[in-house]
């Protein structure tokens, strides 16, 4: 088995149409499922480019193929990760777990002892798969111009070092 390899996306990166096809093919599934539709459609090459400068962002490679992706953003009290994304072909892998594993040393980095993300609340088997890694669900959300709940949100507290 080959190595696994993660790189932070920065200045040098050049790669940003591939990692916006990586998003759109792992988010696809979601297509006819929820509502309102991912916000993963809207993006761009330059908006993903601009995502970066603002956010902590992530790659998994492997021989150089872009398998996975995450992006973290600082908040006041927490560590919010954000388009989390696996290629279809490569779940179960364990590249969900090594960037989580990414973003749990980011938080401690900053001094953050929280990790939080929001999933659709139709996705039952994100909320599952979130469950396994530590996170339980703390708030139901609703998107602008629904009146019913559209995602959930989760956390996972970090264990002190």
């Amino acid at each position: 088995m080959t190595r696994l390899e993660t790189v932070r996306l920065d200045q040098s990166f050049e790669r940003w149409h591939e990692l916006l096809n990586l998003i759109l093919a792992s988010f696809a599934y979601m297509d006819g499922r929820i509502a309102p539709p991912s916000s993963a459609l809207k993006l761009t090459s330059q908006s993903l480019r601009e995502k970066a400068e603002r956010e902590i962002g992530y790659v998994v490679l492997e021989r150089n193929a872009m398998l996975g992706c995450s992006f973290c953003r600082p908040e006041p009290e927490c560590l919010y990760i954000g388009k989390l994304a696996v290629l279809p072909a490569e779940q179960g892998r364990g590249i969900g777990r090594m960037l989580l594993g990414l973003a749990e040393e980011t938080a401690r980095r900053l001094d953050l002892s929280v990790l939080r993300l929001e999933t659709r609340i139709e996705l039952t088997g994100n909320h599952a798969a979130f469950g396994r890694w530590g996170f339980v669900k703390t708030a139901e959300n609703t998107h602008p111009g629904f009146s019913k709940t559209t995602s959930i949100e989760m956390q996972k507290t970090l264990s002190a070092l």
